[in-house]
């Protein structure tokens, strides 16, 4: 392999040689630990991104590691050909650890959702009753679940979308923590799943009413259709609980004694439940749902194997072990409270929201203006790395195993940066 001596040469090959479907800030990363990255030229940097909630636990966490490295050398696939000595173990340690009888594991949260719609459908024909081809699954405005083909067609982001259709059918657009538009859709007898983000990320960290996700279950369970959650970037410990349906609920398992939990019919998983090691997504549910699907109707050669599953079960004793939920909601408080008082002070940042370590602060700019962008290259420059989301909103999204004077130290860095903008 060709030994990379510049930032500026990395960055050449990539343009020369690689597909440009992503538009990156101009740092080269050449090692990470903890809550630091470090570029080709050795500059180290607070990683306020955390590859977008993948690495909750902290990059190379060496208890993950070293799970890694010892199931590396065992046995690493076999496809689900044959039955492996990891996977059992791993689908009792999560459906225990999430509260649900099944799992179907998969690799990139993308084809979770993807898993999640087909059980939906499955589930709507056979148990609901529901004409064939005809089930309709509600999803919110301004989601964010993938970019594969079915999951765009029910995208309102048009650099997502244009000129990559014909589109798939099948899914009715709401209004998001809009109960009465909820309620309205799923008079609809044909509609089988509501698939929603507890919090939009993607969007610019739109947390919804506090009750809006007990109303939309309750709104769905009263018509017989199915809830979807898909935590593939609020689940594990983000949001300052396990999952952030959870509300303030940060136990490690089956929750509904929780008077704030509220429990998916089906859960999407993905990113940091394997700590940024390995691709594993999972879809969990009970009995009643899961069991629709029988051989050879869904499934994936690289989906649950040996070493992905063994590094996820790793990463959540991690989570458990080391209370990063609850590191996760002080922390997030501490963060708005400091980007609170700069909202008063410059007049170039409008609001914060958030929930936990995943934040947003708002720029006071149009979304066609490259003032976020600027402002992250400027943050880059004073070694802190985070992205624009929708043109003029910055996500904050630290990995949780940060410490309060770390976090101190980021918010003096991007107090330092707002004030050269203002």
């Amino acid at each position: 392999m060709q030994s990379i001596q510049s930032s500026q040469e990395a960055i050449a090959l990539e343009n020369k040689y690689g597909a440009h479907n992503y538009h990156p800030l101009p740092v080269v990363l050449a090692k990470g630990e903890g809550v630091f990255l470090w570029d080709v030229e050795g500059k180290r940097y607070y990683d306020f991104l955390s590859a977008y909630s993948a690495v909750n636990q902290g990059h190379c966490h060496p208890r993950i590691k070293n799970a890694l490295i010892e199931q590396a050398g065992t046995l690493t696939l076999t496809s689900r050909a044959f039955y492996n000595d990891v996977l059992g173990p791993f689908e009792k340690y999560l459906t225990e650890y999430f509260g649900f009888d099944k799992v179907l594991p998969m690799n990139t949260g993308a084809e979770g959702v993807e898993t999640a719609i087909k059980i939906a459908r499955k589930w709507g024909y056979e148990k609901k009753g529901i004409p064939e081809n005809k089930a309709k699954i509600i999803v919110a405005e301004n989601n964010f679940h993938g970019r594969t083909t079915t999951i765009i067609s029910f995208s309102n982001d048009e650099n997502a979308r244009k000129n990559f259709g014909p589109y798939t059918a099948g899914f009715a657009k709401i209004a998001y923590d809009d109960i009465s538009a909820l309620k309205e859709a799923l008079k609809d007898p044909e509609v089988v799943a509501f698939l929603v983000e507890p919090i939009q990320g993607e969007a610019g960290v739109y947390v919804p009413s506090e009750d809006y996700i007990r109303k939309a279950k309750e709104a769905c369970s009263e018509k017989g259709v199915l809830f979807i959650a898909d935590e593939i970037q609020t689940g594990i410990a983000r949001t300052g609980s396990l999952l952030a349906v959870c509300g303030n609920c940060t136990c490690a398992g089956h929750c509904e004694r929780q008077a704030s939990y509220t429990k998916p019919d089906m859960l999407i998983l993905g990113k940091a439940i394997s700590g940024g090691f390995y691709p594993v997504s999972a879809v969990l549910a009970d009995d009643d749902i899961m069991n629709v699907i029988k051989p050879g109707q869904h499934g994936s050669t690289f989906g649950g194997n040996p070493l992905g599953t063994q590094v996820a079960m790793t990463a959540l004793e991690v989570v458990r072990d080391e209370h990063l939920a609850q590191n996760a909601r002080k922390l997030g408080a501490i963060f708005r409270d400091r980007m609170n008082v700069l909202v008063g002070k410059y007049d170039i940042i409008k609001l914060v929201r958030g929930k936990g370590l995943l934040n947003a602060v708002v720029i006071n700019d149009s979304e066609e203006s490259s003032t976020a962008w600027d402002i992250c290259v400027a943050l880059k420059d004073n070694g802190l790395l985070a992205k624009p989301t929708h043109g003029n909103i910055i996500r904050f999204a630290p990995p949780l195993v940060m410490t309060e004077e770390q976090l101190h130290e980021c918010c003096d860095i991007i107090e330092k940066t707002i004030k050269g903008f203002n």
